[in-house]
């Protein structure tokens, strides 16, 4: 990527060499300040003024830098509000320089208390050791203004910006300029119903676009929503240099290939060695399964290899790697796609961002999208996520799918090897494959009716038991101990374990068999003596339950993490000489049936056979997205399963 800029920075240089100002130079804030709060009474929090703007910019001694301006005016009307913004931070390090730096304070009354140097902090984080600047504000009051400017000469970032307008408050006065050499042209688009950019006709001595707009409505954040990803924003990126007719400067293709080169470098002799010396320790066997391959070397670089929180060039040398035991993000990566190559296991690297930031835009090309790694198997069609410890082969990080992703792919033509990118959807893990599985069989005590006697087996697989079965092993035996129990402990505080025990412990095992948690508990608090009956809450066994309620209108549409199952059978033995008078009140039957097909479903039923009570809850949701077109369809069946969490059987004597 280094090599890329360099090239651009040439092709920037074939301009003209007239100099003009940069927009900063001229700009700055009213002396007197005409903000009015009577608007804005009944808010605790308005943003009065929001104007970003930034500008590609050659210095008169030709260095190509980027002027980034930030000038904000903020309405704060409740001491929340002003414990949140007496801080302001500034995007400042190292490598950038503060051009300018002011703010102030505008109280109730009119008066401005402006900030001087001493009120211009700077700090250090102790674990990162990055040096914070940020404006300390004083003086403010409920109904206070406070105002903050700064300008920050950095190195240039034009291969994929985002920049947001929409916040869970009101913002007034909405700017956004971007200025660039005549021969600099950039592309830009909007999202979630924000305004276009406009294209200024006037200027001639470089590019400029902007947005303005009086005002941007707040968005309130909703239940299961994406909220970075649904507020308005805009995305640009530099697209095209007239001076030399280069088009398409942020294109995938050239990252592809980039990439590829980068991480399929021909190995040393002596770096191949230690490769076939590291399988060779991992004893896979040529005849093992492609599944059993991926996740042997999976398993050891995520158990062995410390993932350093920094880059270095030592960090990302294969030999280095496997004899320390630390690598870098772009090292594991290397290690796994060397390993992979060794064994001739097929893969395509794929890159792309997590749903909960932005979905990714299949149409317009940028790298802020380009984020998050993913090692997809054709032959067997799994990904892999090489730098989330957390994540397992099969289970890549649910908001890294169901989205689009740039699929770098190996193409050979003869003796020649190159990369092509081709931006493909990334499916999610199907619902089957994510279980949380219930068996509760229940019994009452002969001699006291109000305590039950109970044994619940769950049994854990996918994104469910992925927070733990890779894991299992390393926690010591009283903590496991713990864990168990604690299943039967979320029903309620006061049970009396009896026994309890973990099968299909092995973490290797995950993704083949679910690990399962078995309890044999004892608990009064199921059961309450009402006269000469008793009322048994069989729906608490399964847990508490997400409810869904809101009272104004939908406005944001849902997103899961991943698809699910939910399985639940409960086996009660009805004491002798008793009857249930309820039995009905067991039947829940919601769904939403898509093309013909049912994705999202909720169904509890029941059989009796003698004094045997059998009863079925199972749920399932084969859809991540719920657009607001469905939302009430979704809330019931969300909904069902709180109900069912309420229902009480009522037995009575025969």
């Amino acid at each position: 990527m280094k090599s890329i800029k360099l090239s651009l920075l040439a092709y920037f240089l074939i301009i003209t060499t007239a100099y003009s100002q940069a927009f900063y130079e001229s700009y700055d804030w009213d002396k007197t300040p005409q903000y009015n709060s009577s608007a804005y009474a009944n808010e605790n929090l308005v943003a009065a003024k929001d104007k970003i703007a930034t500008e590609f910019y050659f210095t008169p001694d030709q260095q190509f830098v980027e002027f980034y301006l930030e000038h904000k005016a903020y309405y704060l009307n409740s001491e929340e509000a002003i414990e949140d913004y007496n801080k302001i931070y500034l995007p400042y390090d190292s490598d950038s320089e503060l051009m300018v730096n002011k703010a102030r304070v505008i109280t109730p009354s009119g008066k401005i208390i402006d900030l001087d140097d001493s009120k211009i902090l700077t700090a250090t984080d102790d674990e990162t050791e990055r040096t914070y600047k940020y404006f300390a504000f004083e003086g403010i009051e409920k109904g206070s203004f406070i105002e903050y400017m700064y300008v920050v000469k950095r190195s240039p970032s034009y291969s994929g910006k985002r920049v947001s307008f929409q916040n869970e408050y009101i913002n007034k006065n909405v700017e956004f300029d971007l200025y660039a050499p005549s021969n600099l042209i950039f592309k830009f688009k909007s999202y979630n119903g924000l305004k276009d950019i406009e294209t200024d006709t006037i200027i001639e001595t470089k590019n400029h676009w902007s947005l303005k707009l009086s005002e941007v409505k707040k968005l309130d954040n909703e239940t299961q929503a994406l909220y970075s990803a649904d507020r308005q924003f805009i995305i640009y990126a530099l697209d095209a240099n007239t001076a030399n007719n280069t088009k398409d400067i942020t294109s995938y293709s050239s990252v592809a290939q980039n990439l590829y080169d980068f991480y399929h470098a021909e190995l040393t002799k002596k770096t191949k060695k230690a490769l076939l010396n590291l399988i060779k320790d991992l004893k896979i066997k040529d005849d093992a399964d492609l599944d059993t391959k991926i996740k042997t070397i999976e398993n050891y670089i995520k158990t062995t290899i410390y993932a350093a929180e920094y880059s270095s060039a030592k960090l990302s040398d294969l030999e280095t790697i496997i004899k320390d035991k630390v690598a870098s993000d772009k090292g594991l990566l290397k290690l796994y796609i060397a390993l992979f190559n060794e064994l001739n296991i097929k893969q395509d690297m794929v890159i792309t961002c997590s749903r909960e930031f932005m979905r990714f835009d299949k149409d317009f090309e940028a790298n802020i999208y380009l984020q998050d790694i993913l090692i997809y198997f054709p032959k067997t069609k799994k990904y892999l996520a090489p730098n989330e410890n957390d994540s397992r082969y099969g289970f890549p990080p649910g908001y890294l799918t169901d989205t689009y992703g740039l699929f770098i792919k190996e193409v050979k033509v003869g003796d020649f090897v190159s990369a092509v990118g081709k931006i493909k959807t990334i499916k999610p893990v199907d619902a089957s494959l994510s279980k949380d599985n219930m068996i509760i069989d229940v019994s009452f005590n002969a001699e006291d009716i109000s305590t039950t006697n109970i044994k619940l087996s769950r049994a854990m697989s996918g994104y469910y038991g992925m927070f733990i079965h890779p894991f299992i092993d390393l926690i010591k035996p009283e903590l496991k101990k713990e864990l168990v129990e604690g299943f039967a402990k979320n029903l309620n505080e006061s049970v009396t374990i009896n026994d309890s025990k973990i099968d299909n412990d092995n973490p290797n095992l995950f993704g083949i068999k679910p690990i399962v948690f078995s309890i044999d508990f004892t608990s009064d608090a199921f059961v309450e003596k009402a006269g000469n009956k008793y009322l048994f809450n069989v729906g608490a066994l399964i847990g508490s339950q997400m409810e869904l309620y809101q009272e104004s209108e939908r406005v944001l549409p849902l997103e899961n993490e991943f698809k699910r199952t939910y399985e639940r059978t409960i086996n009660i033995t009805i004491p002798k000489g008793y009857t249930i008078a309820n039995l009905e009140d067991i039947n829940f039957d919601n769904e939403y049936i898509e093309k013909g097909k049912t994705v999202l479903s909720f169904k509890s039923f029941y059989e009796l056979n003698d004094n045997i009570l059998k009863i079925t809850a199972d749920e399932y949701y084969k859809t991540n997205h719920i657009p607001v077109a469905i939302y009430e369809d979704y809330r019931r069946v969300i909904n069902s399963a709180a109900d069912f969490n309420k229902v009480t059987l009522v037995l009575v004597k025969e």
